[in-house]
């Protein structure tokens, strides 16, 4: 929840689809529903507000493009699924299920309040999905066994990957993607690299 709905999906980071394993599923899908539901939209001053409105009127535009398309290729809404009472830039926190690979929110980035939820039933299922993007910021995942944690994290297609845990970003941790997310790392040693001019000096003729 705090992944997929800070800033209204507007962080670069935020979880775009969320893979759900087939045995799972429906219960997930209830019970991530309900707390969608209970999100509040409004002012951001006003107490108990977490969702407020997205960033222009282009990102509300691209948020409506991307739904549309969805539910035409089969998507089913199961909370929200249009822009919110209040107008503006607002949205409804949005549930998506039935999720395909032909949808454009399956590929797209889509920095709103929207969460499709796509079913998996083999870890290399899951993995096909989740490396099935031109993007590559960050990916997420829950599991107890520790193979599985090392052996997962490392075919990630991503530059950062968070495990039993939603909001990874540290000062202190290397920041940055691969694919089309980017090239180089910020913050921790790494990033000092970007302000760094190395200097190769080959030296010879030495010999008596």
């Amino acid at each position: 929840m705090a992944s997929k709905f800070r800033c209204s999906g507007q962080t670069c980071v935020c979880s775009n689809r969320l893979i759900v394993q087939a045995g799972i599923y429906d219960k997930f899908v209830t019970a991530f529903a309900d707390h969608v539901r209970a999100l509040q939209v409004g002012d951001g001053f006003e107490p108990g507000v977490s969702q407020g409105p997205l960033i222009n009127a282009a990102a509300a535009e691209k948020v409506d493009r991307l739904l549309a398309d969805a539910v035409a290729r089969g998507a089913s809404v199961v909370v929200g699924g249009k822009r919110h009472e209040r107008g503006g830039n607002f949205y409804e926190p949005t549930v998506l299920t039935g999720i395909t690979p032909d949808m454009m929110l399956a590929r797209e980035e889509i920095f709103g309040p929207v969460a499709p939820i796509v079913k998996f039933t083999s870890e290399e299922e899951a993995l096909e999905i989740a490396n099935s993007t031109r993007v590559g910021l960050a990916g997420y995942f829950y599991s107890r066994d520790i193979s599985q944690i090392f052996r997962v994290a490392r075919r990630l297609d991503v530059g950062m990957v968070g495990v039993n845990e939603g909001i990874i970003s540290a000062v202190e941790a290397p920041f940055g993607g691969v694919k089309e997310s980017g090239l180089g790392r910020e913050g921790s040693s790494r990033g000092i690299d970007e302000y760094i001019e190395t200097k190769y000096v080959c030296v010879g003729g030495l010999t008596p």
